[in-house]
């Protein structure tokens, strides 16, 4: 299905170079990104109140842009395993022709994703790579010596923490705040999500189930999915058509997602109780991030005004356009419509009762219930 191999390999060629610093600046840059990530871990639990000695079983990597491409790849191939094991045996039934058909296809879609990897590379901050193989950090072993690179191996529980250090620098320059205070504030936010998978042992299960059901629902016809294609396409307004898409609804409205066009009816099931996880995990991480905050960042509300004006206005047009074509949008989305249940949730019923919310899948919020603190207070405390 895809070509891994050439998507990597694309994705480093044409992922743009990081900030330009200097060998000392940059190793003292990496080495201040570890030391956080301890201190965030201590902040993290105190704060939450979610304990777990399994923290230190899962590894904090410090990456640039490249290894945080490669680590993803890693994560993907393990995820969608299921599927490409699917379409091969398709393909093994269809004989010599739809092999080579499979082939073409691979590489051309290894370019595709080398493209948008690239793209995003530049991107993310940090990442819990929650679907991570087993594997543990090398010695740094990059061209400059410094940052770590994942290696094929065995680690026992799975998942990481990326810290993106080219991306950090660059952002934290282009905000003008302390270099110190924002790496530390980036590291709380991360550090939550380390916490919320360690604390919780069946929260990975449950959402690697829900990924795995979504896949096992994609549809491998190429006609199906080419009838979806053009169905999410056909209400775009294009030049000549009218603004409003089908059902008549006024003005124009974004193009659709890449997740958009692959979803059955089913699917749309499944992403909606994700959605609503989602939305909790990345709501509760800024929760957490802004409450500590102010004990141990003391310019956290510049760097929060000033983060949050340029999470809203992206950096350019074509920024923009991407982001709404890889479901950017929705991820921003998910992270406001999740504070404000947390918050919703904790001023009603405080810190120990919103952690109630880790009891079990079913304690989790319904998508409807992210919007409405208060209908989830009522069906889950009483």
């Amino acid at each position: 299905m895809v070509d891994w191999d050439l998507a990597v390999a694309t994705a480093t060629r044409l992922a743009r170079p990081g900030p330009r610093i200097g060998r000392d600046e940059a190793r003292a840059a990496v080495a201040e990104l570890r030391r956080h990530a301890a201190e965030a871990e201590r902040h993290v639990r105190e704060y939450t109140r979610m304990g777990s000695t399994a923290v230190a079983g899962t590894p904090v990597l410090v990456v640039d842009r490249p290894g945080w491409v490669r680590a993803n790849v890693a994560g993907f191939r393990t995820v969608v395993r299921p599927l490409t094991e699917k379409l091969a045996a398709r393909r093994q039934g269809g004989g010599g022709g739809a092999a080579a058909a499979g082939s073409a296809g691979a590489k051309a879609t290894g370019v595709e994703v080398g493209v948008v990897l690239a793209f995003l590379s530049a991107k993310v901050l940090g990442q819990y790579e929650t679907f991570a193989p087993a594997e543990l950090p090398s010695a740094p072993d990059s061209p400059e010596g410094l940052f770590d690179q994942p290696r094929r191996g065995l680690a026992v529980p799975p998942g990481r923490l990326l810290l993106v250090a080219p991306n950090i620098v660059q952002v934290e320059r282009e905000l003008d705040v302390a270099p110190h205070d924002f790496r530390l504030w980036v590291c709380l936010h991360e550090e939550t999500h380390r916490t919320q998978f360690t604390a919780v042992p069946w929260l990975r299960d449950h959402i690697q189930s829900e990924v795995q059901e979504f896949l096992a629902q994609t549809d491998v016809d190429p006609a199906a999915f080419l009838e979806r294609l053009r169905e999410a396409f056909g209400g775009l307004p294009l030049p000549g058509r009218s603004g409003a898409r089908r059902g008549g609804g006024e003005g124009r409205e974004a193009a659709p997602s890449v997740t958009d066009l692959v979803q059955t009816p089913a699917q749309r099931e499944i992403l909606a109780r994700l959605t609503a996880v989602m939305s909790l995990l990345e709501g509760h991480a800024d929760v957490v991030m802004d409450g500590v905050g102010p004990a141990v960042v003391p310019s956290v509300a510049e760097i929060r005004e000033k983060f949050q004006r340029r999470r809203d206005r992206g950096s350019g047009r074509l920024d923009l356009a991407l982001r709404r074509l890889l479901g950017m949008d929705a991820k921003l989305r998910q992270y406001q419509d999740g504070a404000v249940f947390v918050r919703g949730v904790v001023d009603r019923v405080g810190m120990d009762g919103f952690n109630r919310v880790w009891t079990s899948p079913n304690t989790l919020p319904t998508k409807e219930e992210v919007h409405d603190p208060a209908s989830w207070v009522s069906r889950v405390i009483g």
